[in-house]
């Protein structure tokens, strides 16, 4: 593919050892100054309102790896009072009436404090506080000339909010989402948007450090907070303090989003929380929007945490090869926040985490229809959306779902695993779908099979996992897809030797969350929003990112490209070589790289099959010009890697409604957009192809 624009390569850090991290991580310091409040939070905060009135390097951990506390068990109630569940996956609104012994919890927690050390055993129990309402005011500080905050936490205290924002630790050390953020850090960006659960940040032990927590505070504030701001906070803190700063975060994502009337209220509490929003806190008017206990953040079970407790101890020890975690589980029961908060919490010890994408529908990295191995330096803080990124090795398979081609998916997967290193030392999560009946029980089978798994984390609910345990011993005699018993591991293709069967370990994790195992119907909570939610942060990566206004995708310049440079496929479903180009214009189409040569006889290159080849990323098919024999392609993919491109493909994947209905100063009728369509017409739709699929009712388990 012919560019014209400058190249940039990035250079990759190369893979360290599983080992304790050190030193500073994540984005440069941020000017606040330069930063605005967010107008849909002030305005959220006014209309409540009004119906109301009716730097060093640190060490990341000791050696002893830390335990996953959970900070959502039995959370604090008085008597009858209603607590308001937050489900894991998207906000949940429940009543639940039950009520526990408070006194004897605030007695407990009280005596936790006064100890200021954290009881033995693995995981800690200790009841947390959240910080809401005064207490806020009397724990935070408000600069409003540099337009942040300062707020001081005590051990286990809480903080859950609505909104964006980045964090820095100042003083001690907290958790979000199982990552921990030390002083001496740069700052971490945080997203709790209402489509997820809330997020919480917790303030942990510190009293391992021997020091003037006075004077050093005194020092660290001096640069924050006016004197009389200082005072007043420096008295709330004690050697086990932490302090955090807050500042407001404006990225061309957010702008990018904020931009469609539709997502102009993503960042704020949906309606089920908005009573109980604190919105009189110093911390107002930074974009994020503190929530009071009744709403709950991740809501870890036992098990949720004794199998995180399992991973970070296997990984910490003598493993013969780095771990290769297989996580699986029914649609909607956390799979995706599980994985978040173990890749999080593993990056507490090591540089990296290895992340292999099988799941078509909800992927983590890239927008949906993709198969990719990613290598995860930084911390996941808020949905897939937040943090769109290039994989190290993707193929575009073009579906949410795999049961159109079933082989297709699963050469797809080996091909990823082939490019893997394997000399490389850290530990690798493998992500899987929702679909656990019939074929889609086969696939989880071949793949365990298929690769060396050294874990299974097996997701369920109501006491159950909705599909039978994949123990080792279960798997001696399951039928997979392409594999049956007696079956060696497919480890024997990537190896010389053959082996006999691996053995590995099984984890059951029960999800315990208000609204498990039910899509979420609220807005912004349903999967296909979360697909197009993860499309557009992609295309937001058009914009400049330089703050200024939003530039519609229709004012960008787009590449011209020869129709004899690339070549044009389907892979969804069946398309007439005469209609390819209507099919593909104005859609989303994956940028991929053939191993042979493109060759054309003086017109355009059509692919009569779908090849499994590397993608690099994705473009608008903004226009075909049949007169001079070109594409016009709008993509953010670096020019450099953009002449290695030599084929387009297009999916199943739509771009969302909004970019064509809504995009800004368009004049007079919308391009590529028709009411005039009937798909009562024979042929109207689209004909779906399924190969070597057999009737549910055939399929032995």
């Amino acid at each position: 593919m012919k560019v014209n624009k400058p190249t940039q390569v990035k250079g990759q850090a190369k893979s360290q050892k599983w080992k304790d991290v050190r030193g500073k991580r994540c984005r440069p310091p941020i000017t606040p100054s330069q930063l605005n409040s967010s107008p849909v939070m002030a305005r959220a905060a006014k209309e409540h309102q009004a119906t109301v009135k009716k730097k060093p390097s640190v060490k990341r951990l000791k050696k002893k790896a830390k335990a996953v506390s959970d900070s959502k068990k039995n959370p604090p109630q008085s008597g009858a009072k209603k607590s308001h569940t937050q489900a894991n996956g998207g906000s949940v609104f429940t009543i639940d009436n039950e009520s526990n012994d408070s006194q004897d919890w605030k007695e407990y927690s009280q005596s936790i404090h006064r100890n200021g050390t954290e009881t033995s055993g693995e995981v800690e129990d200790a009841r947390p506080d959240r910080l809401e309402g005064q207490s806020l005011h009397h724990c935070a500080e408000r600069d409003d000339r540099q337009n942040h905050a300062v707020l001081v936490m005590q051990k286990n205290q809480t903080l859950c909010f609505r909104g964006k924002c980045f964090l820095t630790c100042l003083y001690g050390r907290v958790e979000v989402m199982g990552f921990t953020i030390e002083e001496g850090q740069e700052s971490y960006p945080l997203f709790s948007p209402a489509s997820h659960c809330p997020l919480t940040i917790r303030a942990l032990d510190s009293s391992g450090h021997t020091r003037d927590d006075k004077t050093e505070a005194a020092s660290i504030l001096r640069k924050y907070l006016s004197a009389a701001s200082r005072k007043r906070l420096l008295k709330k803190i004690t050697p086990n303090s932490s302090v955090i700063l807050l500042e407001p975060m404006e990225t061309p994502l957010t702008r990018f989003l904020s931009s469609f009337a539709d997502l102009s209220e993503l960042f704020s509490p949906p309606m089920s929380e908005l009573m109980s929003a604190v919105l009189d806190t110093p911390l107002n008017g930074l974009g994020m929007i503190p929530l009071v206990s009744t709403i709950h953040g991740l809501n870890m079970s036992q098990s949720y945490r004794d199998a995180l407790n399992a991973m970070v101890s296997a990984c910490r020890g003598d493993m013969d090869g780095c771990a290769v975690i297989f996580v699986c589980g029914t649609k909607n029961v956390g799979k995706s926040t599980f994985i978040r908060t173990l890749i999080n919490t593993l990056l507490n010890h090591t540089t990296s985490v290895d992340y292999l994408e099988g799941d078509l529908g909800q992927t983590e990295f890239t927008p949906a229809g993709c198969l990719s191995l990613s290598t995860v330096r930084e911390p996941l803080l808020g949905p897939p959306f937040t943090h769109q990124c290039t994989p190290e090795h993707m193929i575009y398979y073009g579906q949410s779902s795999c049961e159109a081609d079933l082989e297709r998916y699963l050469e797809s997967l080996k091909s990823l695993w082939r490019r893997r290193s394997q000399s490389r030392e850290t530990p690798v999560i493998i992500n899987t779908m929702g679909w656990v009946k019939g074929f889609g029980f086969k696939l989880l089978v071949d793949m365990i099979r298929f690769f060396p798994v050294s874990h299974v984390v097996q997701l369920g609910h109501s006491g159950i996992t909705q599909c039978p345990a994949l123990t080792p011993e279960f798997l001696r005699t399951a039928h997979g897809c392409q594999t049956h018993p007696p079956a060696q591991t497919a480890l024997d293709e990537f190896t010389e030797s053959h082996s006999p069967p691996r053995s590995y370990t099984h984890l059951i994790v029960q999800s315990e969350f208000q609204g498990v195992g039910r899509q979420g119907t609220a807005k912004y909570q349903r999967t296909n929003e979360h697909r197009e939610l993860s499309l557009l942060a992609y295309l937001s990566q058009l914009q400049s990112a330089d703050p200024g206004p939003v530039r519609p995708l229709h004012s960008l310049t787009p590449y011209q490209v020869p129709h004899t440079a690339v070549a044009l496929g389907v892979i969804h479903c069946e398309v007439v070589p005469s209609h390819m180009f209507y099919a593909a214009n104005a859609s989303l189409v994956g940028l991929c790289c053939l191993s042979e040569k493109v060759t054309s006889r003086g017109g355009p290159v059509m692919l009569s099959q779908a090849p499994i080849c590397p993608c690099v990323g994705f473009g608008v098919l903004r226009g075909v010009d049949m007169a001079r024999g070109l594409y016009f392609l709008l993509t953010p993919v670096d020019p450099s890697i953009l002449r290695k491109v030599n084929c387009l493909l297009l999916g199943a994947i739509s771009l969302p409604s909004c970019i064509l209905t809504t995009q800004p100063a368009s004049e007079g009728e919308i391009p590529y957009v028709t009411t005039d369509y009937s798909f009562d017409l024979t042929g109207a739709g689209k004909l779906r192809v399924f190969k070597g699929l057999t009737r549910p009712s055939q399929i032995g388990m």
